[in-house]
């Protein structure tokens, strides 16, 4: 096996850790978003915004979707969660994570684009 397979599939790996990581990222921000409000409210928020955008994810970006075609709620779905996670840890006071997280999603989007293993026509 290859280098370029090993990478590849080290990539591949570390994007659904980061898929994973977006969903905790999603509970820790929607939680922590209204500081000090009554947990009655915040913990609903951090159990429905993961829940959401997993939904959302399996529909539109997931390699097996159901809905394929729409390259434009594809690449929309992915931005949006991962947009969100980044911008609810960072408005949430967690900052160094949103910085770290959102580079490591950047850099890995970038590396399975070049290869060719990240675009609305790949079905696993």
């Amino acid at each position: 096996m290859g280098v370029h397979k090993v990478m590849t599939g080290v990539q591949l790996t570390l994007r659904l850790l980061l898929e994973l990581a977006s969903l905790v990222a999603l509970a820790i921000g929607g939680y922590g978003l209204w500081n000090g409000g009554p947990v009655g409210v915040r913990a609903p928020i951090a159990l429905v915004l993961p829940v959401a955008a997993a939904v959302l994810w399996g529909r539109y970006a997931a390699p097996r979707r159901p809905v394929r075609d729409s390259a434009a709620a594809w690449y929309g779905v992915q931005l949006l969660v991962w947009g969100s996670s980044v911008a609810l840890l960072a408005v949430t006071g967690h900052s160094g994570w949103a910085i770290g997280i959102g580079v490591v999603m950047i850099v890995n989007t970038v590396w399975l684009r070049l290869v060719g293993e990240w675009s609305p026509e790949i079905e696993r």
